[in-house]
């Protein structure tokens, strides 16, 4: 029998496989999904957000616990336990020396992204090259893993102890469990379900697209649910990131963000104005933007930007719509004109132009106009102009189990022995709502590394004469 089954193969999981075997534990790793999609969500990640007092390596400056805090408080609006929370920014600062020991290597930050040289450690090569240092590391330490794996129940008794999962009817016993399996981010129905229909008949869900792997289907955390383990989090939160409408609907990842959001204005299919472009910095808020387009009308907006915006943000992949005049462009988007241009000359006389900086809080913003553009506002009056149309990418989904600082599943607020939770699964306890770039890498390392540690002691805290007779 197994010491320790982890469930999952994306960062979380590999973070507790590894410390699992790390401290003795004989360990298999069951990943839903084939050799070549394995690593969930976090094949498409870039970074991780890190707390550090002083300049460090890759970081420049320093980031604090209590900016770090101040951060997660703000883009969640107060729905997260600070105690996890705060758990998860110290790990933060420790936990990179532990990843490069397994082969991740870090680098600078890319050109357009150095305003978050001071907050985030980016991966180099991104987040596959991560998975693969895991798997590859893993792999040498003799963690066996199985791919094609997907687990549809688990055996628990009546105190919530895991006896058993099983995977296509096949029975795999195991001292200790860590679910690392995912939301329920790919599940249409559960999607659907979650956001249900709005006002105007609409099923917003239906116009989502994933921006992540297509083995998220939620399985595992609707089993959980039924079997009566603590819930935690909102099931219509997630994630959720304004992304382009011509993006494949699963595996796009980061290269399908628009990331001209605040430097211009967005808006709906009837030309208006629905947010403030420039409340924050790009990184802090780029998260909301998804959740505000998807309570649009058709859950689509555009982003409209001129001339001058080109050579500050990260290109997309795909080109916006290109025009010569606003009107034009109005049209090539298939707004209505009249409507279209009476928006852009409120905002455009709106705006008092102090001194343009999009690398800090600057002093352009706009008078007069509702939504306000509280910094970055410009009037867009330079040819040419550039359209993008946005739909909601889902991320991950925050729906998840509720945990204390042991990782351990809780059934009526009494945990689990040798059963315990980490990556998306359970980052709904940080996370409430709302996001800052990061930060699930942030959670997953801490808590994936926390639930392998905790199991492999379960497993080894397991009576003797049960033991031998497994």
């Amino acid at each position: 029998m197994t010491d320790v089954l982890v469930i999952g193969g994306g960062n979380a999981a590999l973070c507790a496989a590894l410390m699992a075997r790390e401290a003795g534990a004989s360990v298999l790793l069951l990943e839903a999904a084939p050799r070549e999609w394995r690593g969930g969500n976090s094949q498409h990640t870039r970074n991780l957000r890190c707390m550090h007092d002083a300049p460090q390596d890759v970081l420049v400056e320093a980031y604090p616990e209590e900016e770090f805090w101040q951060d997660l408080l703000k883009v969640t609006g107060g729905q997260t336990n600070e105690h996890l929370a705060r758990l998860v920014i110290r790990a933060s600062s420790t936990c990179r020396d532990w990843m490069r020991r397994h082969g991740v290597n870090f680098q600078p930050p890319l050109s357009g992204a150095l305003h978050v040289a001071r907050t985030n450690a980016f991966f180099m090569g991104g987040g596959k090259a991560l998975v693969n240092a895991y798997y590859r590391s893993a792999e040498a330490l003799g963690v066996q893993i199985r791919y094609d794996a997907p687990v549809d129940r688990l055996d628990l008794d009546p105190q919530g102890r895991f006896r058993a999962a099983y995977v296509n009817g096949e029975r795999i016993e195991a001292r200790a469990c860590v679910l690392a399996a995912g939301g329920f981010e790919s599940n249409r129905e559960w999607l659907r379900e979650a956001w249900g229909q709005n006002e105007r008949g609409e099923w917003p869900a239906d116009n989502f697209l994933i921006r992540g792997t297509r083995f998220n289907q939620g399985v595992l955390l609707r089993f959980m649910m039924e079997a009566g383990a603590d819930i935690i989090g909102d099931p219509s939160q997630s994630h959720c990131v304004a992304i382009d409408a011509r993006a494949p609907l699963y595996d796009g990842g980061i290269c399908t963000r628009i990331d001209c959001v605040s430097l211009g204005v967005v808006v709906n299919r009837d030309a208006e104005r629905f947010y403030d472009e420039g409340e924050d910095f790009w990184p802090k808020r780029y998260a909301i933007w998804g959740r505000l387009t998807a309570m649009q009308p058709g859950q689509i907006a555009y982003s409209i930007i001129d001339a001058k915006a080109i050579g500050r943000f990260m290109p997309p992949v795909f080109p916006g719509v290109r025009a010569d005049t606003l009107p034009e462009l109005a049209r090539a988007l298939g707004l209505d004109e009249a409507r279209f241009m009476d928006t852009v000359d409120r905002y455009n006389a709106a705006c008092r132009v102090g001194t343009f900086d999009h690398t800090a809080l600057d002093d352009c913003h706009t008078e007069g106009v509702t939504p306000p553009k509280t910094h970055w506002a410009r009037p867009l009056d330079t040819a040419p102009y550039f359209g993008y149309a946005l739909r909601p990418g889902i991320t991950f989904t925050y729906l998840g189990l509720k945990v204390d600082e042991t990782a351990a599943v809780r059934f009526g607020d009494r945990p689990s022995e040798n059963l315990f939770v980490a990556g998306e699964m359970m980052a709904g306890n940080v996370l409430g709502k709302g996001y800052t770039a990061g930060v699930g890498m942030s959670i997953g390392t801490a808590f994936g590394r926390i639930a392998g540690t905790q199991a492999a002691r379960a497993a080894r805290s397991q009576p003797e004469q049960q033991r031998e007779a497994a």
